[in-house]
C-alpha cells in the first residue's frame, strides 16, 4: 500500500436496482419492433423513390473538380460524386477516406456533385473526419438502442472524444449491463454495411414522420427555420440530421459503449429526465485498442483521484462545484499566480481588484444579461437585482471609464484574479475541470487598433514562455467571423489580418477555425498537449469590438484637435481557470510536480529516534527558507519503509540525517528517483533549493 493512502475497507455488495438486475432478462431486440419505424420507412420509401426520379432527370454538365495540389479533374454535375473522384485516383485513398469537404464544406462521399468545385479527401486523422466517423457511429448506436428498448431518441452528437445518445425511454433504465446487447447489436449493424442515405425533407413531411416524437417535433418547431431540412437513414433508422456521414456502417470497424448517464433535454434542469449512452469507435482494432490502454492511464492520473491521494483538494455537496484546497493544493495555486505576478511587472501588467457582485445594469450594458442571465447567480438586494461576476472584462470597462483617457496611456493593460462564479448545473460539474467558483489569470488590454498586431505577439511570446515553464506543447488556430457576428465585414476583415500577422510573426505553425470565433470578435484558440498526447484548451486571446461600443469607451488621439477615437479591447488568460489549470497539471505530473511547483519538495528522514531532534531542526531551517518540507518521525516505520514512502509521495528530495551528519551539521541528499547526492551542510541545500525556486526548472532533481 502506497503511503497516505488509506487502507480499503470491505465494502457490502450493493444490490442493484430491479431495473438493472434483470437487464439480461431483455431480448435483445424488441419483437414486434417499436411501430414508428414502419411508418418512418413508408414515408421515406416513398419520397426517397420521388428524389431518385428527380436526380436522374437532371441534365448533367461537364464540371472540374480541384483537389488540393492544384491538379484538375473532370466530372458531370449531379454524376460525378467524391468516392468516384478518389477512386479515379487510387481505389486505396478512396477506401481510406472518411468524408470529402466540398467547397471547404464537409460533404458526403456518395452524394452528387453540383458543380465546379474544390475537393479534398479527409482520412481519421483529419478532426473533421473524426467528428463525421463519431457522427455515423452515433446513429448505428441510435438504431441499436432503437431496436433494444424503443422510446425515442434526442441528441446524437460527436462529441471531444466520441459520442453519445439521448433518449427518453420509458420503463426502463439502462445501465452498464445492456452494454454487451447494444455491442452485439452495432456489430450486426457494421457486418450489414447499411449505406447512409440523405434526404431532403419538408417541414411538414418530416413534422408526420416523427410525429410519434415529441422531442423531434420540439426541433422542428423550434429550431428549423427554413422550409425544409435532411434526414438520414441507416438501416431502420432515420434521424433528423444536417450530415453529414460516412458511405456505410461497415466503415466502423471498432467500437466500444463506454458509459451511461442521467441527464435533461438540452441540459435544462426544468425539464424532461433523459437517459445518455456514450460510446468510443475507430477505424481499426488497433486504435481502439490504443484507446482503452489511454483510458486505464487516465484512470490512474485523474485529477480527481490524485487530490484525494496527495491531499490537494477536495469537493463537498455543502458547496457543489467550488473546490476546498488543502494546503498542499493552495500551495500550487499560489505558486501559479507568483508565476504570473512575477512577469506582469516585467510585461507591462498593472494587477487592479474589482468587485465580486455588481448590479444588472451592468450586465444590461455588457449584453451579458440578455446572453449569459441563466448562466449567473441572481439576488436581490434593497429590491435591487445584482448577481455574482460570471467574468471581469465589465468591471475592467467601468474602470477605463473613470476618468478622460490618453493615447498616452495606451495599451493600457489590467489583470485580476478575482474570483468568479459561473451557475453551472449540478450535471456538467467535473471535478476542476468545470466548476462554479474559479478564479483566472485575467487581463483585458485596452488598445489602439494600430496596436493590436504588436500586442497580439507580446501575448503569444508571453504564453509560449509560461507554457515551455510548464512544459506543455501548444497548438494554435486562428477562429474567424461566425454566422452571428456583431458589427460591420470591413472591422472583421482588418482584425482577423492583424491576428493572422501576429501568428506568422510568431513562427509557430497554425491553422484556421472558419466561423468559430466569437460573436464580438475573432480569437486565437490555444490548446495544449500533456504528457498522454491529449489537448486541453485552457488559455485565450480574443479580440472585442463589442464592449467598447456598448461602455462607450474612449480615448483623446494626438491629433491637435484632441478628437476622440474607440479603443480596442483584448480578452487574455493564459493559464486560464487556475482550477482547470491544476487538474491539466495534476494528471500531466502524475503527482511528479516540478520542484518549484510541487507540494511535497522535501520530507527529512532521520536514520533513528536519537536524531529526530536533530531533524526538526533541520525541518525547521528548511521551512523558515520557504519551503515545503516535513519530517517522518514515525516509531513504527523502519527507515528503508520511510524512504519508500516519501518516494512513492513525491517528494523532489529526501533528506537523511544520522550521526554523522548531526555532527558535521549536514545531510544525505537522495531523490524521489533514488538519485543519491551524497552529504551537503543544510545552508548549501538551502542556497540550492531556493535557486531551483527561484529559476523553476524542471529538472531540479537531478541537477542538485
Amino acid at each position: 500500500m502506497e503511503a497516505g493512502s488509506k487502507p480499503s475497507k470491505v465494502k457490502k455488495e450493493k444490490k442493484p436496482k430491479a431495473a438493472e438486475a434483470d437487464a439480461s432478462s431483455h431480448p435483445l431486440e424488441l419483437s414486434p419492433p417499436p411501430a414508428y419505424i414502419e411508418s418512418r420507412l413508408k414515408l421515406w420509401a416513398d419520397l426517397k423513390a420521388k428524389y431518385d426520379a428527380e436526380l436522374a432527370a437532371k441534365t448533367p454538365e461537364p464540371i472540374s473538380i480541384t483537389l488540393p495540389d492544384g491538379k484538375v479533374i473532370e466530372g458531370q454535375s449531379w454524376r460525378s460524386t467524391p468516392y468516384q473522384i478518389a477512386a479515379q485516383i487510387s481505389q486505396g485513398l478512396a477506401d481510406n477516406t472518411i468524408i470529402s469537404k466540398v467547397d471547404g464544406k464537409v460533404w458526403d462521399l456518395d452524394r452528387p456533385l453540383e458543380g465546379n468545385c474544390t475537393l479534398q479527401l479527409l482520412k481519421f486523422d483529419d478532426p473533421d473526419a473524426k467528428a463525421v466517423f463519431w457522427h455515423s457511429t452515433a446513429h448505428i448506436m441510435g438504431e441499436a438502442m432503437e431496436r433494444h428498448y424503443g422510446g425515442c431518441l434526442c441528441y446524437g452528437p460527436p462529441i471531444e472524444d466520441g459520442f453519445y445518445y439521448d433518449a427518453s425511454i420509458e420503463g426502463r433504465q439502462i445501465s452498464s449491463n445492456d452494454f454487451p446487447a447494444l455491442e452485439n447489436l452495432m456489430n450486426k449493424i457494421t457486418k450489414e454495411k447499411q449505406p447512409f442515405e440523405r434526404l431532403e425533407m419538408t417541414k411538414e413531411d418530416l413534422l408526420k414522420m416523427f410525429e410519434y416524437n415529441k422531442f423531434k417535433v420540439r426541433i422542428l418547431n423550434e429550431k428549423v427555420t427554413t422550409p425544409t431540412t435532411t434526414v438520414y437513414r441507416c438501416g431502420p433508422l432515420i434521424d433528423l440530421c444536417l450530415g453529414p456521414h460516412v458511405r456505410h456502417t461497415g466503415k466502423i470497424k471498432a467500437f466500444a459503449v463506454t458509459k451511461n448517464s442521467a441527464t435533461y433535454w438540452e441540459g435544462k434542469a426544468d425539464m424532461e429526465s433523459l437517459q445518455r449512452v456514450y460510446g468510443i469507435s475507430f477505424p481499426d482494432g488497433k486504435l481502439l485498442k490504443e484507446w482503452k490502454q489511454q483510458q486505464e492511464e487516465a484512470a490512474l492520473r485523474d485529477h480527481r483521484k490524485l487530490g484525494r491521494d496527495y491531499e490537494l483538494f477536495f469537493f463537498n455537496e455543502l458547496s457543489p462545484g467550488s473546490c476546498f484546497f488543502y494546503p498542499k493544493g493552495a500551495h500550487i495555486y499560489n505558486k501559479l499566480i507568483e508565476l504570473m505576478r512575477s512577469e506582469y511587472r516585467k510585461r507591462g501588467f498593472q494587477e487592479v481588484i474589482t468587485p465580486n457582485m455588481f448590479n444588472s445594469k451592468l450586465w444590461v450594458t455588457s449584453g451579458h444579461w440578455e446572453h449569459y442571465k441563466d448562466d449567473m447567480f441572481l439576488f436581490e438586494v434593497e429590491k435591487e437585482q445584482f448577481a455574482l461576476k460570471p467574468m471581469n472584462c465589465p468591471s475592467h470597462c467601468v474602470m477605463f471609464l473613470q476618468r478622460p483617457r490618453s493615447w498616452r496611456e495606451l495599451p493600457l493593460r489590467y489583470a485580476d484574479f478575482g474570483a468568479l462564479h459561473r451557475n453551472e448545473l449540478s450535471g456538467a460539474l467535473t471535478g476542476l475541470t468545470r466548476v462554479r467558483r474559479f478564479q483566472q489569470d485575467d487581463a483585458h488590454i485596452f488598445c489602439t487598433p494600430e496596436q493590436i498586431t504588436s500586442e497580439i505577439m507580446n501575448a503569444l511570446v508571453f504564453l509560449k514562455d509560461i507554457y515551455d515553464i510548464l512544459g506543455f506543447e501548444l497548438t494554435l488556430a486562428l477562429s474567424t467571423r461566425p454566422d452571428n457576428f456583431l458589427g460591420d465585414i470591413p472591422t472583421w476583415d482588418e482584425a482577423e489580418k492583424s491576428l493572422a500577422t501576429a501568428l506568422d510573426a510568431f513562427g509557430m505553425p497554425w491553422s484556421t477555425k472558419e466561423k468559430d470565433g466569437a460573436f464580438y470578435g475573432p480569437k486565437i484558440d490555444i490548446s495544449v498537449t500533456d504528457a498522454m498526447r491529449r489537448k486541453n484548451q485552457c488559455a485565450t486571446i480574443q479580440l472585442d469590438f463589442q464592449l467598447p461600443i456598448r461602455f462607450n469607451l474612449s480615448y483623446v488621439t494626438a491629433d491637435e484637435g484632441g478628437t476622440k477615437s474607440r479603443p480596442v479591447i483584448i480578452h487574455r488568460a493564459i493559464l486560464g481557470s487556475l482550477e482547470r489549470m491544476i487538474a491539466c497539471l495534476t494528471e500531466n505530473y502524475a503527482g511528479k510536480w516540478p520542484f518549484w511547483l510541487s507540494p511535497n519538495q522535501v520530507m527529512i528522514v532521520p536514520v533513528a529516534s536519537a536524531f529526530d531532534e536533530y531533524g526538526l531542526n533541520v525541518r525547521q531551517q528548511i521551512w523558515d527558507a520557504g519551503f515545503m518540507v516535513e519530517c517522518d518521525l514515525d516509531p513504527g516505520t523502519t527507515f528503508n519503509k520511510k524512504i519508500r514512502n516519501a518516494q512513492l509521495m513525491q517528494y523532489n528530495f529526501i533528506l537523511v540525517c544520522g550521526e554523522k551528519e548531526m555532527s558535521n551539521k549536514t545531510v544525505n541528499v537522495r531523490t524521489r528517483d533514488n538519485v543519491v547526492h551524497g552529504e551537503q551542510t543544510v545552508d548549501h541545500v538551502c542556497q540550492r533549493l531556493k535557486h531551483f525556486a527561484e529559476s523553476r526548472v524542471r529538472e531540479a532533481d537531478e541537477k542538485f
